[in-house]
């Protein structure tokens, strides 16, 4: 039976992958909001709120989780940060699985269980999709990062059988100048040597970081949520329609383009997930009653260009 208590206001949120671009965010927005908010991390403790882990050994500090009404899992290594050899796929997958099962299991434990367990995940779940739209209701694709996220949430069985509410968020590029698959665009662009991949034809489903930290907090906040949810703009476009939107935004020349076979050299398999397509839509959180503040490309864009791309008032975003 699912747990279906809210998060109420002020509780002590846990957050796996709290110095990441999304998890610092998510933090930020919560403690600024008045949530309390623990950070995991893989070293000795250094400040109150920071709870030690060690997902590689499987080992988290239970005692630390206690009192948590939500556990938030968006730990892993970078997926476009190196070039995909079989060791670094193998580090992409054990820092997601073993680290959520690790999680899953302690918040299983715990003599009051947190309510709810929202994992991270990604649109890679549906693999290359080319034109056809896909929504939550698709099957898992056949690509590497398909089933690395059928893994990844898996791993979160002992959450879910424990009866604590279970979402994943299968997030798409996020649109932000700090970090993840987008920030090294900016300064490309910024320099005038941006220009499509490839053919340019490849759908880019995109989130700004604002959406995507609200979506998260509708996740967490909302009782009657669980399963997974396309964390994505509703109208994803192709690589040739967002250059173009940056070339407009950043009021650059958008001349360059990139081969599909130089790219492919540059960045070996990561190279698929700039040259593939998936046009993924958020179909369940639109239902759920989430509103998007910066559904459009340009605005996503732009709001990337202050100073971290998250703004405050994300509880209206977010339909609280």
């Amino acid at each position: 039976m699912t747990v279906e208590s809210p998060v109420a206001p002020g509780s002590r949120i846990a957050i796996a992958g709290a110095s990441g671009l999304i998890g610092s965010a998510l933090a930020r927005s919560l403690t600024d909001d008045g949530y309390e908010v623990l950070r995991l991390v893989r070293r000795a403790p250094r400040a109150r709120g920071e709870v030690r882990w060690d997902p590689d050994a499987g080992r988290v500090d239970v005692a630390g989780l206690a009192g948590c009404a939500a556990v938030v899992n968006l730990a892993g290594a970078g997926v476009a940060s190196r070039r995909w050899t079989e060791a670094y796929k193998a580090t992409i997958r054990d820092s997601r699985v073993l680290g959520t099962r690790t999680l899953a299991e302690a918040a299983a434990s715990l003599d009051t269980p947190p309510s709810v367990f929202v994992n991270g995940s990604a649109i890679g779940f549906y693999g290359y999709t080319g034109d056809r739209v896909v929504d939550e209701s698709a099957e898992p694709g056949s690509e590497f990062l398909s089933s690395l996220c059928v893994e990844w949430e898996g791993a979160t069985e002992a959450a879910r059988e424990a009866g604590i509410r279970t979402a994943f968020a299968r997030t798409g590029l996020v649109v932000a100048r700090g970090g993840g698959a987008w920030g090294p665009l900016f300064p490309l662009f910024k320099a005038g040597l941006g220009g499509r991949m490839g053919n340019g034809r490849q759908y880019w489903s995109f989130i700004s970081l604002h959406d995507e930290v609200a979506a998260l907090r509708h996740l967490l906040f909302t009782p009657s949520l669980s399963g997974p949810f396309n964390l994505t703009a509703p109208a994803p476009l192709t690589n040739r329609e967002i250059t173009a939107a940056m070339g407009r935004v950043l009021r650059r020349p958008t001349l360059f383009t990139v081969p599909a076979p130089a790219l492919r050299l540059a960045l070996g398999g990561v190279a698929g997930d700039v040259l593939g397509s998936t046009r993924a839509v958020p179909t369940r959180l639109l239902e759920s009653g989430f509103t998007f503040t910066y559904p459009e490309i340009d605005d996503a864009i732009r709001v990337a260009t202050t100073r971290s791309g998250w703004r405050r008032g994300v509880e209206g975003a977010a339909g609280r």
